[in-house]
């Protein structure tokens, strides 16, 4: 390899991309074939290396894309796919390529990056902190004893993925931290790895209502466990339907098993508690550009505000400082300067921001200090729903 290959990039040429595929395999435990083959999924171009020596010593996958928040999509980098060679760990490699990855994405204008830890040590080191949820829902099947048949439901045709993507975007959107998916995160729906999705959809006279993508997994004694790769209704008669759906499988499946948040609007519509539901995960967010990402979010319509932040972040002075966020009719403006009121890093911004936890909480951990009036108008200037993401990547 040339010596002035660059230290952080996309790989280049063959031996590399065996280097990540063997980095991907030993990682995640995968075989070889599955490495290359999620590589291949992925694009090998939108992979981003470290070396060391001229070798490539970790990965990442920035995979851009965008969330929502109060009704707004906020651009944002996903980031999946870290790993580190065995022989490299402990050395602050990690740490290294994250620093690498966070400045290119920021350079590429993301506001936000998002990313599920395997260790918050790491993250947190690069400035990224806890924001949402996702978790496990498991509906017993014979606790789904719906007989709604008012909208015709039949299996998804590929002609009919540009109207389910639509029909996704509107329910996402009302949705705060759903991610507004692009292909890659389609294809973990559509196409999960190695398993088959069945996709169905329910229409009425307006057009597609609904629609589920699911995973029929054998379990004990010939019976069945329906994995949802994605569950979405847009309106009640379609809810219903498609739970109809899923109890019409009581003799062959025990549980349906989907991804959302603690109080899924779903159970609602059950008549007794015959589900559970676990936390999975708390994903991590971390502010890039502290002025555009308070300036692409959505606030609540019809409240009007100022709140005066003081930001400390180590790793981009350009969000160190003072700013004036004003918000009104459901948007943000920033301007540099004001008098520091809320004063916090840039860790404590994430949750802050996303609505995981109120600025009481925060302030009662030591995550931040501002005085009760302030934390009264922060508290209602970042209200919202909890943050869930039910997609992995």
């Amino acid at each position: 390899m040339a010596t002035d290959t660059p230290r952080f990039g996309p790989p280049e040429g063959m031996e590399e991309l065996k280097a990540v595929n063997d980095i991907e395999a030993q990682s995640f435990a995968l075989s070889p074939q599955d490495a290359a083959a999620v590589t291949e999924k992925a694009g090998i171009a939108n992979f981003r290396v470290l070396r060391e020596s001229g070798e490539v010593v970790a990965m990442a996958l920035p995979i851009p894309m965008g969330q929502w928040y109060g009704g707004r999509r906020v651009a944002m980098a996903g980031i999946g796919g870290v790993g580190v060679s065995p022989s490299a760990r402990g050395q602050g490699t990690a740490t290294q390529l994250m620093r690498q990855v966070l400045q290119e994405m920021r350079g590429a204008g993301f506001p936000l990056s998002v990313l599920y830890p395997s260790t918050q040590t790491l993250y947190r080191r690069v400035g990224y902190e806890q924001a949402g949820s996702r978790y496990e829902i498991r509906a017993q099947i014979e606790g789904l004893d719906f007989r709604e048949r008012t909208l015709a439901l039949r299996p998804v045709r590929d002609a009919d993925h540009p109207v389910l993507w639509d029909v996704y975007r509107r329910h996402a959107v009302s949705r705060h931290g759903y991610l507004d998916r692009v292909p890659f995160i389609w294809n973990r729906v559509i196409s999960p790895r190695n398993e088959t999705a069945y996709g169905f959809l329910v229409e009425g006279a307006q057009g597609v209502e609904g629609y589920v993508y699911l995973v029929r997994r054998r379990k004990v004694e010939l019976k069945q466990e329906l994995v949802l790769t994605d569950f979405v209704a847009l309106t009640p008669a379609a809810a219903r339907r498609l739970l109809s759906f899923l109890g019409d499988h009581k003799s062959l499946a025990l549980e349906a098993v989907w991804s959302g948040g603690p109080a899924d609007p779903l159970l609602f519509l059950l008549q007794e508690q015959t589900y559970q539901v676990k936390l999975l995960y708390h994903w991590m967010l971390r502010v890039l550009d502290v002025p555009a990402a308070l300036e692409a979010r959505g606030y609540p319509e019809g409240l009007s505000g100022t709140l005066h932040l003081e930001v400390e972040d180590e790793l981009f002075p350009e969000n160190q400082g003072r700013f004036v966020l004003h918000v009104s009719g459901g948007e943000g403006r920033v301007e540099r300067g004001g008098e520091g009121q809320l004063r916090l890093n840039i860790r404590a911004l994430a949750p802050l921001y996303s609505g995981f936890l109120s600025p009481e909480v925060l302030r009662s951990v030591g995550a931040l200090a501002a005085e009760d009036a302030t934390l009264r108008r922060a508290a209602a200037i970042f209200s919202s729903p909890p943050p869930v993401l039910p997609d992995m990547f």
